[in-house]
């Protein structure tokens, strides 16, 4: 697909810690607007996986922006819970997405299965689904994810969301005691964006 560089972007996301990596990985000319410019909420998310919710959002955002839009679906997934909390990451948090919440509802569901569940490596990933939507229709999503483990305390105050608890493969600290220049070399969202780098 032969697309011209995009310089104006509309940001399909309420997510401040996702708007502010997404800015961080698109080239500085790259002019971004958000929901929260043109006050509009977000669509109902009913995709079945998380390529399916970033395409809601990226159609529905660029037909009422007008503009090309990247929307972004993502979250964690826990072996030992069915993959959940999965494409329902942010719901965990209640209805204003506290991922304090979300986060002692993992434990206390990795409690419910196993109260020794630290004792043995809980495998986990993070799953990105990026989507950019064109005004005439045409599109691209790509995906990309990065396994690791689930931390037995919340450690670290960078990132947001799961960061805290997630410790990435062949690494040591979680995510959240990661400075975000060594979180962007490795994480699910740089591993997706570097395959719709071209267009910007």
């Amino acid at each position: 697909m032969k697309k011209e560089k995009i310089l104006n972007l509309f940001v399909g996301s309420n997510n401040r810690g996702k708007i502010k990596e997404i800015r961080d990985l698109l080239p500085k000319k790259v002019e971004i607007l958000t929901p929260n410019d043109l006050n509009l909420k977000s669509p109902k998310e009913n995709g079945k996986n998380f390529n399916e919710n970033s395409f809601i959002k990226a159609k529905f955002f660029s037909k009422k922006s007008n503009m090309i839009c990247l929307a972004d679906d993502s979250g964690l997934e826990i072996d030992s819970l069915n993959r959940l909390p999965g494409i329902y990451s942010a719901r965990w948090g209640g209805k204003k997405s506290n991922f304090n919440l979300a986060i002692k509802k993992v434990y206390k569901e990795l409690k419910k299965k196993n109260l020794s569940w630290y004792k043995t490596k809980t495998s986990a990933r993070f799953i990105c689904s990026l989507t950019i939507y064109w005004p005439d229709n045409k599109y691209i999503t790509v995906n990309g994810k990065i396994e690791g483990t689930i931390s037995r305390f919340k450690k670290g105050n960078n990132g947001f969301g799961y960061d805290p608890i997630f410790i990435p493969l062949n690494k040591k600290i979680t995510f959240g005691q990661m400075k975000p220049k060594e979180k962007y070399k490795i994480d699910h969202r740089i591993r997706a964006f570097r395959k719709i780098k071209k267009f910007f």
